[in-house]
């Protein structure tokens, strides 16, 4: 990490994503997203962000008490791990948080527990450190459809389901805009091609379910935004193409999965596999093993994702 200089990309509508340099450049973004005099900030990243953040707040002209909400997606520590450690440094700001989701961020034991038997005690340390609480008196539980407002600009909480029980997206009236953390799929700047962006869903180890996931892309849509900001890797066009493109990919995921059962190997095979066919149709000119540095630990985690929602659904 590059100490505590960030990386930033500037968008229209106030809009800044902040490069958390988890892992790698542009794989794990942070959004702050500036209305007049205040600003919100949309997922945090890991522990180690934190100062990321802050740097951009400054750099951005934001006072730290200028910021109103904290907005988590979901509370997978690549989105949320920094957030007790960032709330501690903005005093006004109020965490909003998925019903589900709110519980696990007053007392992470549980959370941590669960991301060390994915990831290892040794990784897990690596990546995410010491994971601090948010004092459950600075959390907004947002039910469905629930608004908030920051500095008049309106944001809207939908509970979009399918990557994680406890996921939300955020709806930016004021951009026409929604932030999707993982619901809407991940989208590396590496693959743009002349074509646009290239997009894949992304599982996770417990709560995956195809059919919730296809809905909550339908949802998106109904706002009619014209940009989507992903938490891996920020803002992409071309909205309704990339959901067709993620509803059949998700269709190709279940066939996968349901081709090559609870063999969390071969079913990884069979994601790089349809990743590289898709890839190079696409235009994508990267050599395989470039391809696998980006994507190899997402095969991992989706094949992981696939075989719980195998086991759940009695496929």
């Amino acid at each position: 990490m590059s100490g505590s200089v960030p990386r930033l990309t500037k968008f229209a509508d106030g809009i800044t994503a902040v490069d958390t340099e988890y892992v790698r450049p542009q794989m794990d973004a942070s959004h702050v997203v500036v209305s007049g005099s205040r600003a919100a900030i949309v997922d945090t990243g890991p522990n180690s962000s934190v100062p990321l953040i802050l740097a951009a707040l400054a750099e951005l002209g934001i006072e730290r008490d200028a910021v109103d909400y904290l907005f988590l997606t979901h509370v997978h520590l690549d989105h949320a791990g920094g957030a007790g450690g960032l709330m501690r440094e903005l005093p006004n700001a109020t965490a909003v948080l998925h019903p589900r989701g709110a519980p696990h961020m007053a007392d992470p034991t549980l959370l941590i527990e669960g991301t060390r038997a994915v990831y290892g005690p040794e990784l897990y340390s690596q990546l995410y450190g010491e994971i601090l609480p948010i004092p459950r008196e600075r959390i907004a539980i947002a039910q469905d459809g629930q608004r908030f407002e920051v500095g008049g600009r309106v944001f809207e909480c939908i509970h979009t389901p399918g990557h994680a029980l406890h996921h939300q997206s955020i709806v930016d009236h004021g951009a026409t805009s929604v932030f999707t953390g993982d619901t809407f799929g991940i989208s590396y700047r590496e693959f743009d091609t002349a074509k646009g962006a290239w997009i894949m869903p992304t599982t996770t180890p417990t709560q995956f379910d195809p059919a919730q996931l296809k809905a909550s892309i339908v949802r998106i849509m109904q706002f009619r935004p014209r940009h989507v900001y992903l938490t891996h890797y920020s803002e992409v066009s071309e909205c309704a193409r990339l959901a067709n493109d993620m509803y059949d990919a998700i269709d190709e995921y279940v066939r996968i999965a349901r081709s090559t059962g609870l063999d969390t190997r071969r079913t990884g095979f069979g994601l790089r596999a349809w990743a590289l066919g898709s890839l190079r149709e696409h235009g994508v000119t990267m050599k395989d093993d470039a391809i696998d540095a980006v994507l190899g630990k997402d095969f991992e985690l989706n094949a992981a994702g696939l075989a719980a929602w195998l086991k759940r659904e009695g496929n």
